[in-house]
């Protein structure tokens, strides 16, 4: 049960740090892999699959609700969406392998809804971004 549970709280860690709620998956990781209770692909792959599960839900927030962007509990600020939605017209759709990334991650996730973006090829891309950034940090540790 103890496996379970500690898994269960990488994945949910995951999938938060990846949407608008403040969350650190990567201290948790680093935590558990040290630990060594657990294998390094058990944890790279329960990350992955929850940081990648909380930008789906970025890519729907702005596929489908994307028009109460102007309320105030809509999760992501204005400025944001602009400033990702330039750097992904600059970038185009490699700009997803940045999904990872502190700051503009988040916000990139949620333009590729609003503009649209193929959902399998975003999958993919972030997928791709956010299992490399897991791995290089378990190498690192």
């Amino acid at each position: 049960m103890d496996d379970f549970a500690g898994l269960a709280g990488l994945f949910s860690a995951a999938l938060l740090a990846a949407t608008i709620l403040p969350a650190q998956s990567e201290v948790i990781l680093a935590g558990m892999h040290m630990a060594g209770t657990h294998s390094t692909p058990t944890l790279v792959l329960v990350a992955t699959i929850g940081n990648v599960l909380g930008s789906v839900v970025n890519w729907l927030l702005g596929r489908y609700l994307i028009h109460f962007r102007d309320r105030r509990w809509f999760p992501i600020k204005a400025s944001l969406i602009d400033r990702a939605t330039a750097w992904y017209q600059k970038w185009g759709v490699w700009s997803l392998l940045l999904a990872w990334a502190p700051f503009i991650g988040d916000p990139l996730t949620l333009v590729a809804g609003i503009l649209r973006e193929n959902f399998w090829i975003f999958l993919l891309l972030v997928t791709i971004g956010k299992a490399a950034r897991y791995v290089a940090l378990v190498v690192a540790f």
